[in-house]
């Protein structure tokens, strides 16, 4: 195997991971904003946002929830585009935690998905990457 088609082969190895990591996890999260399975997903909400907008934490969480499984599918179909959504999505609910004033570990867990998600994005955009999906 020449270092070419090894290098081809890490960046496809590369793509499917975060592809499929960041299909399947944002459904899974955004389904369970209705079945509460994973965790109770309010404790994580700054109750200024819910407020704003004159709803319910849960509420607010299930439209989250909707919004996810809607990423998750649309990463799917096309990750060079929705992969900087889900960064974007993950940058808010850091902002949204700091707002909160609490969970600081998941903020930081969540800045190194967010930049999993800007890597999917811009391995999405190589020819190596677009052969793979």
């Amino acid at each position: 195997m020449t270092f070419d088609q090894k290098e081809t082969l890490y960046i496809r190895s590369a793509y499917l991971i975060l592809y499929i990591g960041f299909i399947a996890l944002p459904i899974i999260a955004g389904l369970d904003k209705f079945g509460e399975f994973l965790t109770d997903w309010s404790q994580y909400l700054a109750p200024v946002f819910p407020r704003l907008l004159s709803m319910t934490s849960e509420t607010f969480m299930r439209v989250g929830g909707v919004i996810e499984v809607a990423v998750g599918l649309l990463v799917a179909w096309k990750p060079r585009y929705f992969a900087f959504v889900v960064a974007a999505w993950l940058v808010l609910i850091i902002i949204n935690l700091f707002i909160l004033g609490d969970y600081y570990d998941i903020a930081l867990r969540d800045l190194g998905l967010s930049l999993a998600a800007l890597a999917l994005g811009f391995l999405a955009l190589t020819p190596a990457a677009r052969r793979v999906s």
